[in-house]
Protein backbone atom coordinates (compact mmCIF):
# COMPACT_ATOMS: atom_id res chain seq x y z
CA UNK A 1 0.00 0.00 0.00
CA UNK A 2 1.28 3.45 -0.94
CA UNK A 3 0.19 6.85 0.37
CA UNK A 4 0.07 10.14 -1.52
CA UNK A 5 -1.07 13.60 -0.48
CA UNK A 6 -2.75 16.36 -2.48
CA UNK A 7 -4.68 19.54 -1.75
CA UNK A 8 -7.74 18.12 -3.52
CA UNK A 9 -8.86 14.60 -4.38
CA UNK A 10 -11.63 14.16 -6.96
CA UNK A 11 -13.46 10.84 -7.30
CA UNK A 12 -14.75 10.50 -10.86
CA UNK A 13 -13.05 11.73 -14.04
CA UNK A 14 -16.08 12.66 -16.10
CA UNK A 15 -16.60 16.24 -17.33
CA UNK A 16 -17.69 17.29 -13.84
CA UNK A 17 -14.69 15.87 -12.02
CA UNK A 18 -12.32 17.19 -14.67
CA UNK A 19 -13.69 20.71 -14.25
CA UNK A 20 -13.54 20.65 -10.44
CA UNK A 21 -9.90 19.58 -10.56
CA UNK A 22 -8.99 22.01 -13.34
CA UNK A 23 -10.47 25.04 -11.60
CA UNK A 24 -8.81 24.12 -8.31
CA UNK A 25 -5.42 23.68 -9.99
CA UNK A 26 -5.84 27.03 -11.73
CA UNK A 27 -6.44 28.42 -8.26
CA UNK A 28 -3.05 27.18 -7.11
CA UNK A 29 -3.88 23.76 -5.60
CA UNK A 30 -2.55 20.30 -6.35
CA UNK A 31 -5.12 17.71 -7.38
CA UNK A 32 -5.51 14.02 -8.12
CA UNK A 33 -8.48 12.53 -9.92
CA UNK A 34 -9.60 8.91 -9.42
CA UNK A 35 -11.30 6.93 -12.19
CA UNK A 36 -12.23 3.27 -12.48
CA UNK A 37 -13.40 3.39 -16.10
CA UNK A 38 -12.59 5.82 -18.93
CA UNK A 39 -11.39 9.36 -18.33
CA UNK A 40 -14.13 11.51 -19.83
CA UNK A 41 -16.94 9.63 -18.14
CA UNK A 42 -20.50 8.76 -19.08
CA UNK A 43 -21.13 11.77 -21.30
CA UNK A 44 -18.12 11.20 -23.53
CA UNK A 45 -18.58 7.48 -24.18
CA UNK A 46 -22.06 6.25 -23.28
CA UNK A 47 -24.48 9.17 -23.17
CA UNK A 48 -24.38 12.69 -24.64
CA UNK A 49 -21.79 12.30 -27.37
CA UNK A 50 -22.63 8.86 -28.83
CA UNK A 51 -26.38 9.44 -28.65
CA UNK A 52 -26.12 12.71 -30.57
CA UNK A 53 -23.85 11.00 -33.09
CA UNK A 54 -26.57 8.40 -33.71
CA UNK A 55 -29.22 11.10 -34.07
CA UNK A 56 -27.36 13.50 -36.35
CA UNK A 57 -27.41 11.57 -39.65
CA UNK A 58 -31.19 10.96 -39.59
CA UNK A 59 -31.72 14.64 -38.69
CA UNK A 60 -29.53 15.80 -41.57
CA UNK A 61 -31.37 13.50 -43.96
CA UNK A 62 -34.72 14.82 -42.76
CA UNK A 63 -33.54 18.40 -43.23
CA UNK A 64 -32.47 17.68 -46.80
CA UNK A 65 -35.76 15.97 -47.64
CA UNK A 66 -37.69 19.00 -46.38
CA UNK A 67 -36.11 21.43 -48.85
CA UNK A 68 -36.93 21.32 -52.57
CA UNK A 69 -33.74 21.13 -54.57
CA UNK A 70 -31.99 19.15 -51.88
CA UNK A 71 -34.77 16.56 -51.57
CA UNK A 72 -34.26 15.48 -55.16
CA UNK A 73 -30.63 14.64 -54.39
CA UNK A 74 -31.59 12.22 -51.63
CA UNK A 75 -31.61 8.79 -53.21
CA UNK A 76 -31.45 6.50 -50.20
CA UNK A 77 -31.83 6.12 -46.49
CA UNK A 78 -29.47 6.24 -43.55
CA UNK A 79 -26.29 4.20 -43.96
CA UNK A 80 -26.33 2.37 -40.63
CA UNK A 81 -22.75 1.12 -40.83
CA UNK A 82 -21.49 4.63 -41.55
CA UNK A 83 -23.52 6.06 -38.66
CA UNK A 84 -22.04 3.52 -36.23
CA UNK A 85 -18.54 4.13 -37.58
CA UNK A 86 -18.96 7.88 -37.05
CA UNK A 87 -20.21 7.20 -33.53
CA UNK A 88 -17.02 5.20 -32.89
CA UNK A 89 -14.87 8.08 -34.12
CA UNK A 90 -16.67 10.54 -31.87
CA UNK A 91 -16.11 8.32 -28.81
CA UNK A 92 -12.48 7.74 -29.90
CA UNK A 93 -13.16 4.00 -30.22
CA UNK A 94 -13.74 3.93 -26.47
CA UNK A 95 -10.12 4.89 -25.77
CA UNK A 96 -9.34 7.75 -23.36
CA UNK A 97 -5.77 8.57 -24.46
CA UNK A 98 -6.60 12.14 -25.48
CA UNK A 99 -8.47 12.78 -22.23
CA UNK A 100 -5.54 11.48 -20.18
CA UNK A 101 -3.21 13.75 -22.12
CA UNK A 102 -5.48 16.68 -21.31
CA UNK A 103 -5.26 15.86 -17.58
CA UNK A 104 -1.51 15.72 -17.78
CA UNK A 105 -1.37 19.05 -19.57
CA UNK A 106 -3.63 20.59 -16.93
CA UNK A 107 -1.34 19.40 -14.12
CA UNK A 108 -3.81 16.91 -12.68
CA UNK A 109 -2.60 13.48 -11.53
CA UNK A 110 -4.66 10.46 -12.57
CA UNK A 111 -5.05 7.49 -10.21
CA UNK A 112 -6.77 4.54 -11.87
CA UNK A 113 -9.01 2.33 -9.77
CA UNK A 114 -12.12 2.33 -7.64
CA UNK A 115 -12.11 5.12 -5.06
CA UNK A 116 -13.81 4.89 -1.68
CA UNK A 117 -14.00 7.34 1.20
CA UNK A 118 -12.15 5.85 4.16
CA UNK A 119 -12.62 8.73 6.59
CA UNK A 120 -12.14 12.46 6.80
CA UNK A 121 -10.11 13.69 3.81
CA UNK A 122 -8.99 10.15 2.99
CA UNK A 123 -9.67 8.06 -0.12
CA UNK A 124 -8.50 4.52 -0.80
CA UNK A 125 -8.11 3.47 -4.43
CA UNK A 126 -8.16 -0.18 -5.43
CA UNK A 127 -6.60 -0.82 -8.83
CA UNK A 128 -7.62 -3.58 -11.23
CA UNK A 129 -4.69 -5.72 -10.01
CA UNK A 130 -5.78 -5.32 -6.38
CA UNK A 131 -3.11 -2.81 -5.42
CA UNK A 132 -4.35 -0.22 -2.92
CA UNK A 133 -3.28 3.41 -2.81
CA UNK A 134 -4.26 5.76 -0.01
CA UNK A 135 -4.84 9.38 -1.00
CA UNK A 136 -5.01 12.09 1.65
CA UNK A 137 -6.39 15.54 0.98
CA UNK A 138 -5.06 18.62 2.72
CA UNK A 139 -8.22 20.58 1.98
CA UNK A 140 -11.04 18.81 0.16
CA UNK A 141 -12.48 15.71 -1.48
CA UNK A 142 -15.02 16.08 -4.29
CA UNK A 143 -17.37 13.23 -5.19
CA UNK A 144 -18.20 13.39 -8.90
CA UNK A 145 -19.25 9.82 -9.63
CA UNK A 146 -22.42 10.62 -11.57
CA UNK A 147 -25.46 8.42 -11.94
CA UNK A 148 -26.46 5.10 -13.48
CA UNK A 149 -29.62 3.78 -15.10
CA UNK A 150 -32.42 2.77 -12.75
CA UNK A 151 -33.67 -0.78 -13.28
CA UNK A 152 -37.19 -0.79 -11.80
CA UNK A 153 -38.43 -3.67 -9.69
CA UNK A 154 -40.56 -5.33 -12.35
CA UNK A 155 -40.91 -9.13 -12.19
CA UNK A 156 -38.58 -10.76 -14.69
CA UNK A 157 -36.94 -7.56 -15.87
CA UNK A 158 -33.52 -8.11 -14.33
CA UNK A 159 -33.37 -11.67 -15.68
CA UNK A 160 -34.26 -10.43 -19.16
CA UNK A 161 -30.84 -8.75 -19.45
CA UNK A 162 -32.25 -5.35 -20.40
CA UNK A 163 -30.28 -2.71 -22.20
CA UNK A 164 -29.58 0.61 -20.53
CA UNK A 165 -28.45 3.76 -22.32
CA UNK A 166 -24.93 2.30 -22.44
CA UNK A 167 -25.93 -0.65 -24.60
CA UNK A 168 -28.25 1.49 -26.70
CA UNK A 169 -25.66 4.14 -27.56
CA UNK A 170 -22.93 1.51 -28.03
CA UNK A 171 -24.98 -0.79 -30.24
CA UNK A 172 -23.01 -2.87 -32.74
CA UNK A 173 -25.94 -4.52 -34.50
CA UNK A 174 -29.22 -2.63 -34.67
CA UNK A 175 -32.01 -4.95 -33.44
CA UNK A 176 -34.92 -5.65 -35.74
CA UNK A 177 -37.29 -4.62 -32.96
CA UNK A 178 -36.88 -2.78 -29.67
CA UNK A 179 -39.11 -2.13 -26.67
CA UNK A 180 -38.29 1.04 -24.74
CA UNK A 181 -39.57 1.41 -21.18
CA UNK A 182 -39.81 5.09 -20.33
CA UNK A 183 -41.07 8.26 -21.99
CA UNK A 184 -38.36 10.63 -20.84
CA UNK A 185 -35.43 12.18 -22.66
CA UNK A 186 -33.27 9.06 -22.96
CA UNK A 187 -36.17 6.86 -24.03
CA UNK A 188 -37.42 9.23 -26.70
CA UNK A 189 -33.99 10.11 -28.09
CA UNK A 190 -33.19 6.42 -28.42
CA UNK A 191 -36.63 5.77 -29.92
CA UNK A 192 -35.92 8.47 -32.51
CA UNK A 193 -32.48 7.10 -33.33
CA UNK A 194 -33.49 3.43 -33.34
CA UNK A 195 -36.51 4.01 -35.57
CA UNK A 196 -34.35 5.92 -38.05
CA UNK A 197 -31.75 3.13 -38.00
CA UNK A 198 -34.35 0.51 -38.89
CA UNK A 199 -35.73 -0.92 -35.65
CA UNK A 200 -39.42 -1.56 -35.12
CA UNK A 201 -39.74 0.48 -31.90
CA UNK A 202 -42.40 0.36 -29.21
CA UNK A 203 -42.28 3.00 -26.46
CA UNK A 204 -44.11 2.17 -23.23
CA UNK A 205 -44.61 5.02 -20.76
CA UNK A 206 -46.40 4.89 -17.44
CA UNK A 207 -47.77 8.41 -17.89
CA UNK A 208 -47.19 11.05 -20.57
CA UNK A 209 -44.11 11.74 -22.68
CA UNK A 210 -41.48 14.21 -21.51
CA UNK A 211 -43.16 14.81 -18.18
CA UNK A 212 -41.99 18.03 -16.56
CA UNK A 213 -41.90 19.89 -19.87
CA UNK A 214 -44.83 21.63 -21.54
CA UNK A 215 -47.46 19.08 -22.60
CA UNK A 216 -47.24 20.05 -26.26
CA UNK A 217 -43.56 19.02 -26.34
CA UNK A 218 -44.24 15.37 -25.57
CA UNK A 219 -47.30 15.37 -27.79
CA UNK A 220 -45.26 16.60 -30.78
CA UNK A 221 -42.49 14.06 -30.28
CA UNK A 222 -44.99 11.24 -29.81
CA UNK A 223 -46.81 12.20 -33.01
CA UNK A 224 -43.53 12.32 -34.93
CA UNK A 225 -42.49 8.90 -33.67
CA UNK A 226 -45.82 7.44 -34.74
CA UNK A 227 -45.45 9.12 -38.11
CA UNK A 228 -42.03 7.47 -38.48
CA UNK A 229 -43.53 4.05 -37.81
CA UNK A 230 -42.97 3.60 -34.07
CA UNK A 231 -45.65 2.48 -31.63
CA UNK A 232 -46.18 4.74 -28.61
CA UNK A 233 -48.14 3.42 -25.64
CA UNK A 234 -48.76 5.93 -22.85
CA UNK A 235 -50.56 5.42 -19.56
CA UNK A 236 -49.45 1.79 -19.28
CA UNK A 237 -47.70 -0.01 -16.45
CA UNK A 238 -45.64 -3.16 -16.93
CA UNK A 239 -46.62 -6.31 -15.05
CA UNK A 240 -43.97 -8.77 -16.20
CA UNK A 241 -40.98 -9.15 -18.52
CA UNK A 242 -39.60 -12.42 -19.87
CA UNK A 243 -36.81 -13.35 -22.24
CA UNK A 244 -36.82 -16.47 -24.38
CA UNK A 245 -34.95 -17.70 -27.41
CA UNK A 246 -37.33 -15.59 -29.53
CA UNK A 247 -36.55 -12.33 -27.73
CA UNK A 248 -38.32 -10.36 -25.00
CA UNK A 249 -42.01 -10.22 -24.10
CA UNK A 250 -43.55 -7.49 -21.94
CA UNK A 251 -46.95 -7.97 -20.32
CA UNK A 252 -48.78 -4.68 -19.73
CA UNK A 253 -51.26 -3.87 -16.99
CA UNK A 254 -54.17 -4.31 -19.40
CA UNK A 255 -53.10 -7.89 -20.14
CA UNK A 256 -51.71 -7.18 -23.61
CA UNK A 257 -48.25 -8.46 -24.58
CA UNK A 258 -45.57 -6.66 -26.58
CA UNK A 259 -42.66 -8.60 -28.08
CA UNK A 260 -39.31 -7.50 -29.48
CA UNK A 261 -35.75 -8.64 -30.01
CA UNK A 262 -34.37 -6.34 -27.28
CA UNK A 263 -35.61 -4.17 -24.43
CA UNK A 264 -34.17 -0.83 -23.28
CA UNK A 265 -34.88 0.53 -19.81
CA UNK A 266 -34.95 4.32 -19.59
CA UNK A 267 -37.07 4.97 -16.51
CA UNK A 268 -34.74 7.16 -14.47
CA UNK A 269 -31.35 7.37 -12.79
CA UNK A 270 -29.79 6.36 -9.48
CA UNK A 271 -26.64 7.83 -7.88
CA UNK A 272 -23.34 6.01 -8.22
CA UNK A 273 -22.72 6.12 -4.48
CA UNK A 274 -23.44 2.52 -3.45
CA UNK A 275 -19.81 1.43 -3.00
CA UNK A 276 -18.27 4.78 -2.20
CA UNK A 277 -17.68 4.56 1.54
CA UNK A 278 -20.30 7.18 2.40
CA UNK A 279 -21.00 5.35 5.65
CA UNK A 280 -17.49 6.30 6.84
CA UNK A 281 -18.43 9.99 6.76
CA UNK A 282 -21.91 9.77 8.24
CA UNK A 283 -23.86 9.49 4.98
CA UNK A 284 -26.10 6.75 3.61
CA UNK A 285 -24.62 4.40 1.03
CA UNK A 286 -26.40 4.54 -2.30
CA UNK A 287 -28.08 7.87 -1.59
CA UNK A 288 -28.10 11.17 -3.40
CA UNK A 289 -25.78 13.55 -1.57
CA UNK A 290 -27.29 16.78 -0.25
CA UNK A 291 -25.19 19.92 -0.74
CA UNK A 292 -25.36 23.67 -0.23
CA UNK A 293 -25.08 26.16 -3.09
CA UNK A 294 -21.27 25.93 -3.05
CA UNK A 295 -21.62 22.15 -3.56
CA UNK A 296 -20.29 21.44 -0.04
CA UNK A 297 -21.89 18.66 2.01
CA UNK A 298 -23.42 20.01 5.25
CA UNK A 299 -21.68 18.60 8.31
CA UNK A 300 -18.47 17.85 6.38
CA UNK A 301 -16.68 21.10 5.64
CA UNK A 302 -14.08 19.26 3.52
CA UNK A 303 -16.46 17.20 1.37
CA UNK A 304 -18.12 18.30 -1.87
CA UNK A 305 -20.56 16.47 -4.17
CA UNK A 306 -20.83 17.81 -7.69
CA UNK A 307 -22.94 16.88 -10.71
CA UNK A 308 -25.55 14.15 -10.86
CA UNK A 309 -24.73 12.80 -7.39
CA UNK A 310 -26.29 15.83 -5.68
CA UNK A 311 -29.52 15.40 -7.70
CA UNK A 312 -29.95 19.11 -8.43
CA UNK A 313 -29.91 18.83 -12.22
CA UNK A 314 -28.92 15.63 -14.03
CA UNK A 315 -27.43 17.38 -17.05
CA UNK A 316 -23.80 17.53 -18.11
CA UNK A 317 -23.75 21.28 -18.71
CA UNK A 318 -25.26 21.97 -15.29
CA UNK A 319 -22.78 19.60 -13.67
CA UNK A 320 -19.88 21.42 -15.33
CA UNK A 321 -21.34 24.72 -14.13
CA UNK A 322 -21.46 23.35 -10.58
CA UNK A 323 -17.91 22.08 -11.04
CA UNK A 324 -16.57 25.51 -11.96
CA UNK A 325 -18.19 26.92 -8.84
CA UNK A 326 -16.91 24.11 -6.59
CA UNK A 327 -13.35 24.17 -7.90
CA UNK A 328 -13.07 27.92 -7.43
CA UNK A 329 -14.60 27.77 -3.95
CA UNK A 330 -12.28 24.96 -2.85
CA UNK A 331 -9.26 26.99 -3.96
CA UNK A 332 -10.49 30.15 -2.21
CA UNK A 333 -11.27 28.35 1.01
CA UNK A 334 -7.87 26.64 0.93
CA UNK A 335 -6.27 30.07 0.71
CA UNK A 336 -8.47 31.27 3.61
CA UNK A 337 -10.18 33.77 1.32
CA UNK A 338 -13.72 34.88 1.99
CA UNK A 339 -16.41 33.23 -0.09
CA UNK A 340 -19.50 35.24 -0.93
CA UNK A 341 -22.34 32.73 -0.82
CA UNK A 342 -25.11 35.18 -1.66
CA UNK A 343 -27.19 34.50 -4.75
CA UNK A 344 -25.60 35.65 -8.01
CA UNK A 345 -22.30 36.28 -6.26
CA UNK A 346 -19.90 38.39 -8.33
CA UNK A 347 -17.25 35.77 -7.56
CA UNK A 348 -19.48 32.98 -8.92
CA UNK A 349 -19.23 31.14 -5.60
CA UNK A 350 -22.70 29.61 -5.72
CA UNK A 351 -24.62 27.66 -8.35
CA UNK A 352 -28.15 28.72 -9.19
CA UNK A 353 -30.65 26.25 -10.64
CA UNK A 354 -33.66 28.45 -11.35
CA UNK A 355 -33.04 28.56 -15.09
CA UNK A 356 -31.79 25.16 -16.21
CA UNK A 357 -31.61 24.79 -20.01
CA UNK A 358 -32.33 21.45 -21.63
CA UNK A 359 -32.45 20.14 -25.19
CA UNK A 360 -34.13 16.92 -26.27
CA UNK A 361 -32.58 15.89 -29.59
CA UNK A 362 -35.64 14.12 -30.94
CA UNK A 363 -37.58 14.79 -34.14
CA UNK A 364 -38.77 17.47 -33.63
CA UNK A 365 -36.22 18.95 -31.24
CA UNK A 366 -37.40 20.28 -27.89
CA UNK A 367 -35.56 23.10 -26.14
CA UNK A 368 -36.67 24.51 -22.81
CA UNK A 369 -35.37 26.66 -19.97
CA UNK A 370 -36.84 27.91 -16.71
CA UNK A 371 -40.47 27.46 -15.79
CA UNK A 372 -43.27 25.75 -17.62
CA UNK A 373 -46.68 27.36 -17.28
CA UNK A 374 -47.63 24.79 -14.64
CA UNK A 375 -44.45 25.10 -12.58
CA UNK A 376 -44.66 28.90 -12.64
CA UNK A 377 -48.21 28.82 -11.32
CA UNK A 378 -47.20 26.25 -8.70
CA UNK A 379 -44.46 28.69 -7.61
CA UNK A 380 -47.06 31.39 -7.07
CA UNK A 381 -46.03 33.51 -10.03
CA UNK A 382 -48.73 35.54 -11.72
CA UNK A 383 -48.05 34.41 -15.25
CA UNK A 384 -48.87 35.60 -18.71
CA UNK A 385 -48.45 32.88 -21.32
CA UNK A 386 -47.64 33.68 -24.94
CA UNK A 387 -47.92 30.87 -27.50
CA UNK A 388 -46.70 31.33 -31.05
CA UNK A 389 -46.57 29.00 -34.02
CA UNK A 390 -42.97 28.96 -35.24
CA UNK A 391 -44.08 28.23 -38.81
CA UNK A 392 -45.57 31.74 -38.97
CA UNK A 393 -42.19 33.53 -38.85
CA UNK A 394 -40.52 34.27 -42.17
CA UNK A 395 -37.36 32.37 -41.29
CA UNK A 396 -39.33 29.14 -41.05
CA UNK A 397 -40.36 29.27 -44.70
CA UNK A 398 -36.77 29.66 -45.85
CA UNK A 399 -35.53 26.99 -43.43
CA UNK A 400 -37.86 24.21 -44.61
CA UNK A 401 -40.76 23.59 -46.98
CA UNK A 402 -42.54 21.62 -44.26
CA UNK A 403 -41.63 23.55 -41.14
CA UNK A 404 -43.78 22.76 -38.12
CA UNK A 405 -43.05 24.18 -34.70
CA UNK A 406 -44.47 25.73 -31.59
CA UNK A 407 -43.17 28.02 -28.88
CA UNK A 408 -44.26 29.28 -25.49
CA UNK A 409 -43.04 32.20 -23.41
CA UNK A 410 -43.92 32.22 -19.71
CA UNK A 411 -43.85 35.78 -18.36
CA UNK A 412 -43.92 37.03 -14.79
CA UNK A 413 -46.66 39.60 -15.34
CA UNK A 414 -45.87 41.59 -12.20
CA UNK A 415 -42.14 42.00 -12.86
CA UNK A 416 -42.36 42.08 -16.64
CA UNK A 417 -39.64 39.50 -17.21
CA UNK A 418 -39.41 36.14 -18.92
CA UNK A 419 -39.29 33.18 -16.50
CA UNK A 420 -39.69 30.26 -18.92
CA UNK A 421 -39.40 29.40 -22.58
CA UNK A 422 -40.09 26.28 -24.64
CA UNK A 423 -39.44 25.70 -28.34
CA UNK A 424 -40.47 22.66 -30.37
CA UNK A 425 -39.38 22.32 -33.98
CA UNK A 426 -36.43 21.76 -36.32
CA UNK A 427 -33.08 22.89 -34.92
CA UNK A 428 -34.66 24.89 -32.08
CA UNK A 429 -31.71 24.09 -29.80
CA UNK A 430 -30.02 27.15 -31.32
CA UNK A 431 -32.80 29.38 -30.00
CA UNK A 432 -32.31 28.32 -26.42
CA UNK A 433 -29.34 30.30 -25.18
CA UNK A 434 -30.96 33.65 -25.93
CA UNK A 435 -33.86 32.60 -23.71
CA UNK A 436 -31.47 31.43 -21.01
CA UNK A 437 -29.70 34.81 -21.02
CA UNK A 438 -33.01 36.68 -20.87
CA UNK A 439 -34.19 34.64 -17.88
CA UNK A 440 -30.93 34.57 -15.93
CA UNK A 441 -30.33 38.27 -16.60
CA UNK A 442 -33.95 39.13 -15.74
CA UNK A 443 -34.01 41.39 -18.79
CA UNK A 444 -37.19 43.51 -18.73
CA UNK A 445 -39.50 42.91 -21.67
CA UNK A 446 -39.42 46.59 -22.56
CA UNK A 447 -35.64 46.28 -22.93
CA UNK A 448 -35.93 43.06 -24.97
CA UNK A 449 -38.05 45.08 -27.41
CA UNK A 450 -34.81 46.78 -28.49
CA UNK A 451 -33.00 43.44 -29.10
CA UNK A 452 -33.94 43.23 -32.77
CA UNK A 453 -33.88 39.72 -34.30
CA UNK A 454 -32.26 39.37 -37.71
CA UNK A 455 -34.55 38.82 -40.69
CA UNK A 456 -35.37 36.24 -41.95
CA UNK A 457 -34.52 33.90 -39.07
CA UNK A 458 -36.63 31.76 -36.80
CA UNK A 459 -35.36 33.99 -33.96
CA UNK A 460 -37.95 36.50 -35.13
CA UNK A 461 -40.26 34.63 -32.77
CA UNK A 462 -38.86 36.91 -30.06
CA UNK A 463 -40.43 39.92 -31.75
CA UNK A 464 -43.70 38.03 -32.22
CA UNK A 465 -43.73 37.07 -28.52
CA UNK A 466 -43.38 40.72 -27.52
CA UNK A 467 -46.05 41.89 -29.94
CA UNK A 468 -48.44 39.21 -28.74
CA UNK A 469 -47.70 40.21 -25.14
CA UNK A 470 -48.84 43.73 -25.99
CA UNK A 471 -45.57 45.60 -26.42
Amino acid sequence: MSTREYDLIVIGAGPVGENVADRAVRGGLTAAIVESELVGGECSYWACMPSKALLRAPAALRAARDVAGAAEAVTGGVDVAAVLARRDRIVHDYQDTSQVEWLQGAGIDLVRGHGRLAGEKEVTVTAADGAVTTLRARHAVAVCTGSAALIPDIPGLQDAAPWTSREATGVRTVPSSLIILGGGVVGLEMATASTALGSDVTVIARSTLLGGLEDFAGEAVGAALKGAGATVLTGHGVEHVARSSDGVSVTLDDGSVVRAEEILVATGRVPRTEDLGLEHVGLEAGSWIRVDDTMRVPGNDWLYAVGDVNHRALLTHQGKYQARVAGDVIARRAASNDVDTSAWSALAATADHSAVPQVVFTEPEVAAVGHTEASARDAGIGVKVVDYDLSWVAGASTHSDRYEGRSRAVIDAERGVLVGATFVGPDVAELLHAATIAIVGEVPLHRLWHAVPAYPTVSEVWLRWLETAGL
